[in-house]
């Protein structure tokens, strides 16, 4: 059951990262107000980094700026380590 909850989870902040990334490339383009970078980092952290690294990398978005290319990545670490510390110990 808990396999499940997360699985959804992953999805469903999965997809709201994506999103969120592509509003604040079009917001960028348009001059209308941004998403706040920490917003960002939160959604990846929170379980978003790997959809939100892919889909900046595929529309060139912030692919310039450090803490991005180097954090998203860091939290998809930190997110296989919290699954595999999750299935060792309560699975």
């Amino acid at each position: 059951m808990e396999s499940l909850f997360f699985f959804i989870w992953f999805i469903l902040i999965s997809a709201v990262s994506i999103i969120m990334t592509v509003y604040d490339k079009s917001a960028a383009k348009h001059k209308k107000r941004r998403v706040p970078e920490r917003t960002l980092l939160n959604l990846g952290l929170f379980g978003g980094a790997a959809a939100m690294y892919l889909t900046m990398r595929i529309i060139r978005h912030k692919t310039k700026k450090k803490k991005f290319m180097v954090g998203l990545p860091l939290e998809m670490l930190f997110h296989i380590f919290i699954t595999f510390l999750f299935y060792y110990f309560c699975a």
